[in-house]
């Protein structure tokens, strides 16, 4: 594998989530690492989740990339394939206040959650010009896949983004599938197959590799 580097100087990152939780869990690792560049400004954006939901999605925001802002849909759970045109207008008027980021992280997909899939599909056809990281989030459904994109995170920042979950999302703690272990063994997982301790793995279709020459 031949590591490769996202550019120099402020980065603008979109974290595109269907619920709550979404982009913290999927890829916590990977926004405590670009906080601590001290150059990166973080745009969320929630398609669902009622005022407690949101209250805890703005606190975690903060706590993994502090000077974050935080916009939400308010679209129903579960629902948002029917929801379609609310969902592609949410992220064009996102699109409208943070139009050119070079990150932009999604869900995969291929993800088993209808939710997930959809903003992960339309993610792309948004901004067109971002890298577009797909995230993974271990669940149920058991839909892991085969990731083409791995960032080593730091044992440090792994344990730093299960603490920050166990805070940040107290309503979630109760769920058989919310647990330390899940966590930290996924990341342990995509850190063995990209010979790091830890690491976050994303699914990437379409990038430019810059040669120096023409580019």
């Amino acid at each position: 594998m031949i590591p490769l580097s996202l550019p120099d100087g402020r980065l603008q990152v979109v974290c595109l989530a269907a619920h709550p939780d979404d982009v913290e869990i999927g890829c916590g690792g990977t926004l405590l690492a670009l906080a601590e560049r001290g150059s990166v400004d973080a745009a969320f954006l929630t398609l669902t989740g009622d005022p407690g939901r949101e209250d805890e999605a703005r606190q975690a925001s903060q706590a993994f990339v502090p000077g974050a802002t935080s916009a939400f849909a308010g679209l129903p759970d579960g629902r948002l394939p029917e929801r379609w045109g609310d969902v592609r207008a949410a992220l064009h008027e996102h699109a409208e206040r943070h139009p050119a980021p070079q990150v932009v992280l999604a869900p995969r997909t291929d993800d088993a959650h209808q939710d997930h899939r959809l903003v992960g599909t339309m993610a792309p056809t948004v901004w067109r010009d971002a890298l577009v990281l797909h995230y993974e989030i271990p669940k149920w459904d058991g839909d892991m896949g085969r990731p083409s994109t791995y960032v080593p995170v730091d044992d440090d920042l792994a344990q730093r983004k299960t603490e920050l979950l166990d805070a940040c999302y107290p309503s979630q703690k109760a769920h058989d599938w919310w647990d330390r272990e899940v966590f930290l063994g996924l990341m342990r997982l995509r850190g063995m197959e990209c010979r790091s301790r830890y690491a976050e793995a994303f699914v990437v279709a379409k990038s430019v590799l810059a040669t120096g020459r023409g580019s």
